[in-house]
């Protein structure tokens, strides 16, 4: 028996200024069925999910409920039809409580008072279903990334809604986050919601979704379902060539070399007076890629955080390039030749306000200035290089970063820190919410830096992120580490059983020559 078709994109265009985002697209969903939607950074994903849930217009085509022309001219229109968006980058107020961000713009209220208490109750039956244990009154802001994630998500599903459209949701999760939320889909396709579903972790999609679209160049290019599209089908009809072109090599561990970072008996209280880092120590030498591994909570972004000089008051020493960093302020350390990719880009990489020209050398102003004057010309010169380095898709160095796909984005962030000539690049979730394409140039990236010298250390919740991309593993839990191991001794069951708090610390050995 065929599902009701509830929601349609008819020949559905989108120009902007020198890019034609979507082009007579068409598109449905049907329901009580997950419609999966892939396609690289730049595709036309997200700009096409932003038209069905009214916070975009066409330029031309037309949508369709019920068999009906309908026109939804902002986000409240389209809720008022039913239809919801979890955004890949988050759209929480961070002043606010965990419930208050929920219940934005729809407060449960009786003669003008707020009835706090009943929100509290129905966020905490919400995030019990996702397997997230916080107090409905604390602030969104004090939330780790994972968490508030999930709470975009909470606040998505807990109104009445017949369409769900997901934007790369599991892209901050930990892995037992994302199995709370496979089961949360399988309730609301149960009620008969129908749901969109982005990601680009592909495994993801044949477990959970009924069927696969693929957008290329802002067009539909293939269609299928979900049980006869596997990972090679999909790959090659997003970027046209097969599997094998976009992964990745595995980076070879390098020859014994001098020590870059030296970190002893690192530790870090939380505001609470709580331990977040407890006793670190280890080093990673010119040429190694280390990944972190570890659940959410492990002490991974806290870490990276504390050797930028993020964090105040740790304790403990950490020697870059034989200098006692420890005591020195932010600039001092990039100076010194550390420098972070961090986990949010949307927060923290990059500047919404500026172009990617000016995002990209924002860390590197020194090297364009000629005493209190810019030099346009360098700048301009250095950003095209780079762009053509990483393959950056934009209109021009003085497009605007918000014009940009996530993955563009995430590569002038990159080029950003690399303007800076590190000796240690610390990579905090470097391939979030980005696609196989960007993520293959990223590790490429990786490796051509670390052949050049330099020590990269990168975090990821992905095993076969952290198996592919590694020379090295270590990996952290309770804000201990647990493990470290070559990557060729590393798999899936030695990483779950060291990522558990309640494991031992195995004695996994360090790197051949250290």
């Amino acid at each position: 028996m065929t599902a009701e078709r509830i929601l349609a994109a008819r020949n559905i265009s989108r120009r902007y200024p020198g890019t034609l985002a979507l082009d007579r697209v068409n598109f449905q969903v049907h329901r009580g069925r997950v419609h999966a939607l892939v396609g690289q950074n730049g595709a036309g994903k997200t700009t096409l999910m932003r038209i069905l849930a009214g916070e975009e217009q066409p330029s031309s085509g037309a949508l369709e409920m019920a068999g009906q022309t309908v026109r939804l001219t902002s986000a409240r229109d389209a809720a008022a039809h039913g239809i919801a968006m979890i955004h890949q980058e988050l759209s929480l107020l961070p002043n606010l409580s965990v419930a208050d961000n929920i219940f934005l713009g729809r407060e449960q209220a009786r003669g003008g008072i707020i009835r706090g208490r009943a929100q509290e109750r129905h966020c905490r039956d919400v995030m019990s279903r996702l397997a997230l244990d916080v107090d409905p009154r604390t602030p969104v802001g004090d939330l780790p990334l994972g968490a508030r994630q999930t709470v975009e998500i909470a606040k998505a599903v807990s109104g009445d809604i017949g369409v769900l459209i997901m934007d790369e949701p599991t892209s901050a999760l930990s892995c037992a986050e994302a199995e709370a939320l496979f089961r949360l889909i399988a309730e609301l396709k149960a009620r008969g919601v129908a749901i969109v579903y982005i990601s680009h972790r592909l495994e993801e999609l044949r477990r959970i979704g009924d069927s696969v679209t693929v957008l290329r160049d802002g067009r539909v290019v293939a269609e299928a379902p979900a049980e006869s599209a596997s990972v090679a089908w999909m790959v090659e009809s997003m970027t046209g060539a097969a599997e094998t072109a976009a992964r990745s090599e595995k980076p070879l561990a390098p020859p014994c070399s001098r020590p870059i970072l030296e970190v002893a008996h690192l530790r870090l209280n939380g505001a609470n007076g709580n331990p977040v880092l407890r006793d670190l120590s280890f080093t990673a030498r010119a040429g190694e890629i280390v990944g972190f591994y570890g659940l959410l909570g492990a002490g991974r972004t806290e870490l990276f955080e504390c050797l930028m000089g993020l964090r105040s008051r740790p304790r403990g020493s950490i020697l870059l390039d034989g200098r006692a960093v420890e005591r020195l302020g932010i600039p001092e350390r990039i100076a010194c030749g550390m420098a972070l990719m961090p986990e949010d880009r949307q927060a923290a990489g990059i500047v919404p306000t500026l172009s990617v020209r000016q995002n990209m050398t924002l860390a590197s102003l020194r090297r364009w200035s000629k005493g209190l004057y810019l030099s346009p010309r360098r700048e301009t010169r250095a950003t095209l290089e780079r762009m053509a380095e990483f393959n950056i898709r934009a209109a021009g160095p003085d497009a605007p970063i918000v014009s940009l796909s996530g993955g563009n984005q995430q590569k002038v962030v990159l080029s950003r820190y690399l303007l800076t000539s590190p000796k240690v690049l610390l990579m905090d979730e470097p391939t979030r919410g980005v696609d196989v394409g960007a993520r293959a140039e990223i590790y490429a990236a990786m490796r051509r830096l670390a052949a050049q010298g330099m020590a990269i250390l990168f975090t990821s919740s992905e095993f076969k992120e952290i198996l592919t991309a590694s020379t090295r593993v270590v990996v952290m839990a309770a804000g201990r580490i647990q493990a470290e191991f070559p990557v060729a001794d590393a798999t899936e069951e030695r990483l779950v059983n060291a990522s558990s708090p309640g494991m031992p610390r195995l004695d996994g050995g360090d790197c051949a020559c250290a």
